[in-house]
């Protein structure tokens, strides 16, 4: 197996932490971001930050000067933010799309350029289980995933031509700093939020799922086995039995039942 240059987006943690270990583990080229400075390591660290279009340009035009191509861009970073459609702060909203959609709207342009004259490469888009159904009480979070979902049938389309590929990831749960992380960015409306008593039953109901979910180690081990594939799927949904079975379901069952088997999971009455 040929090593490749891999650029992959947040890697202080979770996904990103364990996947570009894993690579270079391997022998390839990783390039890791994050937002702020960190001691370097066997990854190759970049600053970067997904909301400002001058900090991707100079992250992508910094491996392309030492390496002159770019084989895998791993589409990884992203935020979490919780609460109610209604009363969720407006800058939260803004930077939930801001960060997950439109970074890697941003970073993928920055990177196709240097795909299509290099010959090809290959896109993973990380969306999520919330990418494929809305869930409740995380809207923005569900809305980014599925607009990246729209982003990646429409690309795949655009730039097969260029052989270039592009996957989508869709994890379930996992006990990364998900909650932790939501945690920064909930609506905080107190009592007196007429969605307040539901909201806190359903984060607990969230929050344990991801704690009793895989380890991330799982993901990345998989997500580098796809990296080395020579024929990669479109997509691959790396969940629980259960979680999978609730995506077929999704598309098998008639909406209101499907919205049931949910409300009745979150305990939404």
């Amino acid at each position: 197996m040929a090593k490749k240059v891999i650029l992959i987006t947040g890697v202080s943690s979770g996904f990103g932490k364990h996947t570009s270990r894993m690579l270079a583990g391997k022998g390839h080229t990783v390039y890791g971001t994050l937002r702020a400075e960190a001691a370097p390591g066997d990854i190759r660290l970049l600053k970067m930050d997904l909301t400002d279009y001058d900090s991707v340009r100079n992250a992508v035009r910094e491996v392309i000067r030492a390496e002159g191509r770019i084989d895998v861009l791993v589409n990884n970073a992203g935020m979490h933010s919780g609460g109610p459609v209604e009363t969720s702060p407006d800058e939260t909203i803004k930077l939930q799309m801001d960060t997950n959609f439109l970074g890697t709207v941003r970073l993928t342009r920055e990177v196709l350029p240097v795909m299509r004259n290099q010959g090809g490469g290959t896109i993973i888009n990380f969306s999520s289980i919330g990418g494929l159904m809305g869930l409740p009480f995380q809207a923005f979070y569900s809305a980014g995933k599925f607009a990246i979902e729209g982003f990646s049938e429409a690309l795949r389309m655009e730039v097969s031509k260029f052989n270039i590929r592009v996957v989508v990831i869709n994890p379930g749960d996992f006990r990364t700093n998900n909650s932790l992380n939501r945690r920064n960015y909930l609506a905080r409306g107190g009592p007196e939020d007429p969605y307040h008593g539901q909201f806190t039953r359903t984060l607990e109901i969230i929050e344990k799922d991801e704690f009793n979910g895989w380890n991330p180690q799982v993901l990345a081990a998989r997500v580098v086995e796809i990296i080395e594939s020579r024929n990669p799927r479109q997509r691959y949904i790396i969940a629980s039995p259960e979680q999978k079975l609730a995506v077929a379901l999704k598309y098998l069952l008639p909406g209101k039942w499907f919205r049931k088997i949910l409300e009745d999971h979150y305990k939404i009455k």
